[in-house]
């Protein structure tokens, strides 16, 4: 652990708590199920995404990509390229300016949205097969498509590591894990293990996997002199500006970087892939504006995803089924040239309680694409590993896997000792159990059938940690009694702009219609990465301390006033409602918005507001929860694997929009289902390439893969968090894969321990 982390954790401890905020009484808008604000705009395609904008004199950008996985470009050849129909220009690293490789990913006072240390169009080295090796600029994208694929290439090849399993022998532990030691251990689990009355010991492997966003990467360039304006399909618009103003030497203003409305990400648009950079090269190369949208197959080939992993655990418990020793461990892959130890080894050190442990995880490099966040990074494939062993120590116990996980709730956290924020999982099992009927599973397994099909229930729990952000915001009350909220965060289709539209309007006692929420644009007040599911509890925060800041503001606007009713009246003493503020104790007396303003000859009031470092963190473990349940149906003749009800019960503090959480979570467990039954990248492993790119090979989840969703929650708020709410973007795929997997077992008697779960796993 470094020194500053310890500073700091010192520093949280001492902290008085923070106290739960209390809206307005008048709240009228959150905690109900609001429609989305930019849904209309949406489904009627008003809504303008990257790739979308008009921009006058737009000509066109595609790349080439390189076919071997490592080696140097021993020549390449452009004239039929240049010579095609409608080309413009053609870059290739022999006339490529130079630019800055952009510094690694960093949500600090410096944010960057660097992914790989790798040199683009710089270089004549290969690191992987999809490397960008060539940009054709034309004036239109079918000729700009075509002359690439006419760009003609050699290479002087050199031996790649491009085997997961092979580069496993050569696996060291990392530095550290998002800050986290990559092992800890307390005392001596592998004794425990071995003279344990009742043990499992087993290996898990999770293949790679890719985001596929519904709108894939694509970027527009436009340069006027030295200010460079980016249209971009981004997760984080500051830290990606940022890193364009040190790729091409700008000073951070000149850079302005625009994704009001960005078609899904799941982690895949939370840092750089070159086509931005390379767009904005071309841009200002041919002094046009440049347009890169990168095909279905571009996506795959320089877009990284989710790591590989090969997962031990090994668990020991006694008669009554308490944890005497807990082993998770384990390595994954990362890129030659990127840091990213993908953190499966998170979830055991907060969920359980434990005697004996050692956790802890290894990395090994490939000549692969850059892996990185993808949803849940680290709990989605570490809890499919854990709740598994769990549910084969549950047989060896013959107890019921909700009993055994009950047995084993910790008092506080198992690793730092921490209290807990708040933790309602057993509340969220209790409904869970009760509107699946759990009570109602059999014990033994394949002890129901259904014609030729055998039927299963399993059960998993899910956790991911709450995070929050520093964040600024900017809040101006015009003299029309409407209000602007202004942030660079991002809106994903999550509901963001309508929860911070809920929230202020309710803050400050004012219709929804009265209230506008800007975003998706670096050049307003700093918000951080919408990643971690961190996004709603940040600006949240900063959206309450600049309302308090501007009713401060306006008080001391009537105060100037002796005719106000407010004149003499302190923050404490007024509350913010009917597009006024008005007083506590008589609720009748006070002065609209509009009022005020006009008795102080003023057209606005405008607050700016940076919110505090997220201390809270260091003095408490945070995090929401999730119980999983899965009934699944397996052909007994084909393997078939049907699923055919869930229930995801979450604790995840206060609900603050039940209509875009409900769909929140029950997108998280789709792609839940997709990870556990059909979808795999799989990579030739004698050249390093990409087998499937596209979702004609890549098979996600369709409507026939997912049965009825039924979602519940606790909605206990957490006194410690801004609303009491937690982030809830990523909680809902943890613990699917593994409820899934017990379920197979229970209808099968198989434990399959490598997803895919797929055909051949179960004849």
């Amino acid at each position: 652990m470094s020194i500053m982390r310890r500073v700091i954790e010192r520093v949280a401890q001492v902290l008085p708590d923070r106290q739960q905020d209390e809206l307005p009484s008048a709240r009228r808008y959150l905690s109900q199920p609001v429609d989305r604000l930019d849904g209309i705009d949406k489904v009627t395609g008003e809504a303008r995404f990257s790739a979308e904008y008009r921009v006058q004199g737009l000509v066109y950008g595609a790349i080439a990509f390189s076919t071997i996985a490592k080696g140097i470009i021993s020549h390449i050849d452009t004239t039929d390229a240049e010579k095609a129909p409608g080309v413009i220009k053609v870059f290739t690293h022999l006339n490529a300016p130079p630019m800055k490789v952009p510094r690694s990913f960093s949500i600090g006072a410096e944010p960057s949205v660097g992914g790989s240390a790798v040199k683009i169009l710089n270089t004549d080295r290969i690191s992987w097969n999809g490397q960008p090796i060539a940009v054709v600029v034309a004036d239109t994208e079918e000729r700009a498509e075509h002359a690439a694929s006419l760009v003609a290439v050699s290479y002087s090849v050199e031996e790649a590591v491009t085997s997961f399993e092979s580069a496993i022998a050569h696996a060291h532990t990392p530095k550290d894990v998002l800050g986290e030691s990559p092992e800890l251990v307390k005392g001596d689990p592998d004794a425990i293990l071995r003279s344990a009355p009742h043990r499992v010991d087993l290996t898990f492997t999770t293949p790679p996997y890719n985001h596929n966003a519904i709108e894939p990467h694509a970027a527009i360039a436009v340069w006027e002199n030295h200010r460079l304006t980016v249209f971009d399909t981004s997760q984080f618009t500051a830290g990606g500006a940022n890193s364009l103003a040190d790729i091409f030497g700008l000073k951070k203003e000149n850079v302005k970087l625009l994704a009001p409305f960005v078609g899904g990400g799941f982690g895949g648009k939370g840092t750089m892939w070159f086509y931005n950079q390379l767009c904005a090269m071309a841009a200002r190369e041919i002094g046009r504006p440049v347009r890169i949208a990168l095909s279905r197959k571009g996506v795959f080939r320089i877009v990284g995803g989710r790591t590989p992993s090969r997962q031990r655990v090994a668990i020991a418990a006694d008669g009554s089924g308490a944890f005497a020793a807990f082993i998770h461990e384990g390595v994954t892959a990362q890129s030659t040239d990127n840091n990213f130890p993908e953190q499966f080894s998170f979830p055991p050190r907060h969920l359980y309680a434990m005697q004996s442990y050692r956790i802890g995880q290894q990395v090994t490099t490939v000549n692969r694409v850059a892996n990185t966040f993808m949803r849940a990074p680290g709990e989605s494939i570490g809890t499919f590993a854990v709740e598994c062993a769990i549910d084969a120590l549950s047989y060896e116990l013959k107890m019921d896997p909700i009993e055994l996980r009950m047995r084993n709730e910790p008092e506080t956290d198992p690793v730092s000792g921490r209290p807990f924020s708040s933790r309602y999982l057993r509340e969220a099992y209790a409904m869970g159990a009760d509107r699946f009927g759990w009570r109602n599973r059999p014990a033994a397994v394949r002890a129901q059938r259904d014609r030729g099909w055998l039927i299963g229930q399993g059960v998993a729990t899910g956790t991911y940690p709450v995070y929050r952000m520093v964040t600024a915001v900017r809040l101006r009350l015009n003299d029309d009694g409407t209000v602007v909220v202004q942030t660079s965060c991002q809106e994903m289709g999550m509901g963001t702009a309508t929860v911070q539209t809920q929230h202020a309007a309710d803050r400050l006692g004012l219709p929804l219609d009265r209230v506008r929420f800007e975003y998706g644009d670096s050049s307003l007040p700093w918000a951080g990465v919408a990643g971690g599911s961190s996004q709603t509890i940040s600006v949240a925060l900063a959206v309450q301390e600049a309302a308090a800041k501007l009713v401060k503001e306006l008080l001391s606007l009537a105060g100037k006033n002796g005719n106000s009713p407010l004149a003499r009246a302190d923050a404490n003493e007024v509350q913010p409602a009917n597009s006024g503020l008005f007083l506590k104790a008589m609720p009748a007396i006070g002065e609209t918005y509009v009022d005020i303003l006009r008795r102080a000859g003023r057209t606005f009031v405008e607050t700016d507001v940076t919110t505090g470092s997220p201390l809270e963190i260091m003095k408490y473990s945070m995090h929401s929860y999730a119980a999983q349940f899965c009934e699944a149906a397996v052909h007994e003749e084909t393997g078939e694997v049907r699923i055919r009800r869930w229930v995801g019960a979450f604790d995840t503090g206060r609900i603050l929009n039940p209509k875009t959480a409900t769909s929140q979570f029950r997108g998280g467990i789709i792609m839940g289902i997709g990870m556990a039954l059909t979808e795999e990248t799989m990579f030739d492993d004698r050249t390093g390439r990409i087998m499937n790119p596209g979702l004609a090979e890549y098979h996600i989840p369709v409507q026939a893969d997912v049965p009825e969703i039924d979602i519940l929650y606790t909605d206990v708020a957490d006194p410690y968090t801004p609303l009491g709410a937690h982030g809830i973007g990523e909680i809902g795929i943890t613990g699917v894969a593994a409820a899934i997997a017990n379920a197979v077992y229970h209808a099968t008697g198989k434990r399959v321990t490598d997803l895919p779960i797929t055909l051949d796993k179960l004849l």
